[in-house]
């Protein structure tokens, strides 16, 4: 039984597959309208996709062999577990459908795969992409997972992310009611932000028709952007302690929508890419103590999520 004071998406992971599922990285070799050239150059100021993907997800190899290479790994762990192929870096519909439709079958033609996660930017998906992943979702659990990052259009022209949040929007509509399942990322810290912007942002982005919320602090990242405007000008940036996070986790908690999945609070990037800020506490260790601070205050997700509404920005 479910006792978490909010919607867990790991607990409802089990419940859908009645039994344990694992999420297998792949490096489909895709790339960014804001990297090659499209929208802008150099990517996100923030991104360094070597920071977050694991070894054997690299696009030199073929996608069956990151997938046999990740579940080789896992199988060694938990015995009879089924995967889903996380299309996890760079923008994973931002190619011909001809190419997706390739690339998203030899996945899911690979031993013990059931689904797909597609991570993207709501400004590369099409109706006919979407059509094709509804005809997916027919017959497997799919997810696109937008990364959305902030609903604030000046914040996101400062990290250089090439789009405004109004085609986060009609991307998550134009996603919506086909059988698919629509996650949102964001980032909190950005540069620009505000505790009340953020607040604000996370509940109208979870007013749209979303499945599931992923969460985590900003980080800067070693051979990035970012990395150089925080070295220049440490005093520009309001990077939270792991306390300070906490409480603002279970504001944000409070105040959303209470039927979104909640996924994810934390990301930690390996310490050979890490600058700032250093918790050294791993997610099942955040999530405990969240889950303890939740329980200390006796609060819970959408505690004042009609009041929130009223007050949206």
């Amino acid at each position: 039984m479910e006792t978490k004071r909010y919607k867990d998406f790991p607990h409802f992971f089990k419940t859908l597959f009645h039994g344990r599922v694992q999420k297998l990285s792949i490096d489909g070799g895709f790339s960014c309208p804001n990297r090659d050239g499209k929208k802008g150059v150099g990517g996100c100021s923030y991104c360094n996709n070597e920071s977050f993907n694991p070894n054997y997800c690299r696009a030199v190899n073929s996608i069956t062999q990151q997938l046999e290479e990740g579940r080789s790994f896992f199988a060694r762990k938990y015995i009879g577990q089924k995967y889903l192929a996380y299309f996890q870096a760079y923008s994973n519909t931002y190619a011909p459908l001809d190419e997706l439709r390739r690339k998203y079958e030899e996945a899911l033609n690979c031993q013990d795969v059931v689904g797909l996660v597609i991570g993207t930017r709501p400004d590369t998906i099409t109706k006919e992409i979407l059509d094709y992943i509804e005809e997916l979702a027919q017959k497997y659990y799919v997810c696109i997972e937008y990364g959305i990052e902030s609903v604030n259009d000046e914040v996101l022209q400062n990290i250089n992310r090439g789009h405004v949040f109004a085609e986060a929007e009609e991307a998550i509509r134009m996603t919506a009611n086909r059988g698919i399942k629509i996650g949102a990322h964001l980032i909190f810290g950005l540069p620009g932000e505000t505790k009340e912007s953020m607040i604000a942002g996370a509940i109208r982005l979870c007013n749209l028709p979303i499945d599931v919320l992923k969460l985590h602090q900003l980080q800067i990242i070693r051979d990035t952007r970012m990395a150089d405007e925080y070295m220049q000008s440490p005093a520009d940036f309001q990077l939270y302690t792991l306390e300070e996070y906490i409480d603002f986790v279970v504001d944000v908690i409070e105040h959303i929508r209470p039927d979104v999945y909640l996924e994810r609070f934390v990301n930690q990037a390996p310490a050979e890419y890490l600058i700032a800020p250093k918790w050294g506490v791993k997610n099942f260790e955040f999530v405990a103590k969240l889950d303890k601070r939740l329980e200390e205050l006796d609060t819970w997700q959408g505690k004042f999520y009609k009041s929130s509404i009223d007050k949206e920005i």
